[in-house]
């Protein structure tokens, strides 16, 4: 015959049961209470439209900017002299890649989805300038383009051997990691002046040597 003790344990793991059940029994009817509350399903249908139309905007922004003149038509200057530079014979290294199909968006966007995100936020910023009427004119450049703007179509420039002719890209890394004023891709590569040509492969010589004298300074003749 089961003794007390028996009884009384086995009672008292049936009420640690019922408890249980009952704890989670209430905590259902609290979530189901909740989620059928009208309050929170406005805010759910207003998440989601929210969702919807972020996702909407980006992709038609994204669509948008694989246009020159949609840049050009928030950003008047200089923008719009650049696109219509983009329009007639090569002036400078920008409008020279245009003849080579690529856009302003493909310079001005990093690499990656990640890159392309960041464009799209910088041209949201820009568009709210834009049409909230306190838009700088002529635009003032606020991220410069990197180098991983420019690497992403020319990564063959870091895998070459060192020579005379191109050392300056082998070392560029060096330099950087050396000095936290060390130039760039678009140092010497400028896309947008016009005091050079395609002869010297749009690079101005004046500008180019300030770059050189900067860099040997740093990382030596070696």
């Amino acid at each position: 015959m089961p003794t007390n003790t028996s009884r009384s344990t086995g009672s008292s793991r049936q009420s640690r049961k019922n408890l249980e059940a009952a704890r989670k029994a209430a905590a259902k009817a609290r979530r189901d209470k909740i989620l059928k509350s009208p309050v929170v399903r406005v805010l759910v249908i207003v998440f989601a439209v929210g969702v919807l139309l972020t996702a909407g905007g980006f992709t038609f922004a994204a669509n948008q900017e694989e246009h020159d003149a949609f840049c050009a038509s928030c950003h008047t200057q200089p923008e719009t002299t650049f696109f219509q530079r983009s329009t007639a014979t090569a002036v400078d290294l920008a409008s020279f890649h245009t003849a080579k199909s690529t856009r302003c968006i493909d310079c001005h966007s990093g690499m990656g989805v990640t890159g392309r995100i960041s464009a799209e936020v910088m041209g949201a910023h820009n568009a709210l300038l834009w049409y909230t009427n306190t838009a700088v004119q002529p635009a003032k450049l606020t991220q410069p383009v990197g180098d991983d703007n420019c690497i992403k179509c020319h990564l063959e420039v870091l895998n070459q051997q060192p020579t005379r002719n191109n050392h300056f890209h082998i070392f560029l890394a060096r330099w950087q990691a050396a000095d936290a004023n060390a130039g760039g891709c678009t140092s010497c590569h400028q896309g947008h002046q016009t005091k050079a040509s395609a002869d010297t492969r749009w690079l101005e010589q004046a500008t180019v040597e300030v770059v050189c004298q900067s860099c040997h300074r740093v990382i030596g003749e070696n």
